[in-house]
This record gives structure tokens, sequence and C-alpha cells, in this order.
């Protein structure tokens, strides 16, 4: 059920009641054993291992094993399926708040754990895109980020914009899959087909050719270029915190340590 606010945007209430426990499964002809706990942790499973593309209500329910209707009795389709994945596979949030080191180092911690926990569910970071309802594990995961900047002279705007940037850049690096298009795989290697092109045409794309030891004509050149091989994650994520720390420091904020 889709049900609009006072503010004029809605909300998928199924959804909600779903995740933050307001709505009981259907009880009728219930399958002893089954629950939206198995459910999810079967979706994860297949998600793991062959990919969010392989994810149906179909597929699920062989895994259990239930006919496809057992699982209407809990969800009521793919979408919030999808759902109740993302809230068992994100895990708790993090507790920052004990963390010495200031600000900067708990949003550092935060960056690494977010990080992890999107490389043991390689998906993730594609299901989570979009306007959507999140459970209370998964918004207390950006509480967490949130709360990391508490005692900072940053407004509230500030540092929700802070946070919508730093979970940007953790996903933009995540993969070279969600990075986008680059010529350069993830340890800075050109691929071999990218490397004969710019030896061919290393006249017309001088940085690049610089970047990585090609020179005009060397078609079979080194095509290498040396340094991080985490997609920039951590020469961004200092830049990023560098950012902000001065902000802060002008405004005569905490000093992180």
């Amino acid at each position: 059920m889709v049900r609009a606010n006072a503010n004029g945007f809605e909300a998928d209430q199924s959804a909600a009641d779903l995740l933050w426990g307001l709505r009981e499964p259907s009880t009728r002809g219930p399958r002893p054993g089954l629950t939206l706990e198995g459910i999810a942790g079967a979706a994860v499973h297949i998600a793991d291992t062959e990919g969010l593309g392989a994810l149906s209500m179909q597929r699920v329910a062989a895994a259990l094993p239930v006919t496809k209707m057992a699982l209407y009795r809990y969800v009521s389709g793919k979408a919030e399926l999808t759902s109740v994945m993302i809230e068992a596979a994100v895990g708790e949030p993090p507790q920052l708040a004990g963390l010495p080191g200031g600000w900067r180092a708990r949003l550092e911690e935060f960056a690494r754990l977010l990080g992890d926990a999107w490389r043991a569910h390689p998906w993730l970071p594609w299901a989570t895109l979009g306007d959507r309802v999140m459970g209370p594990r998964e918004l207390g995961w950006v509480e967490s980020a949130v709360s990391a900047l508490h005692g900072t002279p940053l407004d509230g705007t500030e540092r929700l914009d802070s946070v919508f940037v730093l979970f940007g850049h953790i996903r933009n690096t995540q993969s070279m899959s969600t990075a986008g298009t680059q010529p350069w795989t993830a340890d800075k290697r050109l691929t071999p087909t990218m490397r004969w092109l710019l030896g061919e045409h290393a006249a017309d794309y001088p940085a690049l050719s610089e970047a990585f030891h090609v020179s005009t004509g060397d078609s079979a050149g080194e095509g290498f270029a040396e340094g991080s091989s985490d997609n920039g994650r951590e020469f961004g994520l200092r830049r990023l915190l560098d950012g902000l720390e001065l902000l802060i420091d002008q405004r005569g904020g905490p000093r992180a340590e």
C-alpha cells in the first residue's frame, strides 16, 4: 500500500510496516519453520554467490524449499524481498561513540566498516540505490555516520552533505564495476587493447601517456601507473576529510587527533 504523507511525498507503507516489525505475516496455511529471517538469509546467499540478477521469488522458494505462494505470506514481491535482504546483509550499525581520535577517526573507521560490509555482499552498492524505505539497521548506519560529526561546528545540512559525499566516495571506489568505465583496471593497468590504442595515439593523449609510461608508437608499452590499487579510495578519503578538517578548524571546532 502506498500512502502520501503531509508533505506530498509517497512512502511505501507496506515495506515500512514489514521492515519495522509492524506487520505480521498471513496465518493462512502457515508453514512451520518458515520465517522472514530465513527467507532473507536464503535471498542473501543467492545474491552473494550468484549475483543480484539471479534473485527471484521462485529461486528463493526453491532454495528453502517451499512453494512460491508460501513466500507471499511474508513478502509481497521482489521489491520487499530485496528490502528485507538489505536489512539482513548490512548487519548491526557501527558504534563509534567511544572511538578515540575525534570525528576524523570515527569517519575513517566508518568508511572502513562500510567498505567491508559491501565487500562481503558485492550486490549491496547496487541494491541500495534510489529512494526507498530503509529498515532500522540500515538507517542506523546513516545515523552512525552523521553522529560521528557530533561536537563539530557543522550545521545539520553540512553534516548530511558530508555523509552523502562520504557514501558516494565509498560506493564509487568499491570496485571498478561501481566506479564507471575507465581505461584502466583497479591496479592502474591499461587493458591490452587500451594500451595498444594509447600507444598508437599517444600524441593525442599526452597526460594519459605520461601517467602510464606509454610513448608514441609504443603499442607494447608498460601501460602501468605506479600507486594504489584501491581505486583511489584512501587518496580520496584523505582529501575529503582534509577539507572537512579545514572547515571545522576555521570555525573553531575540535581538532582531529
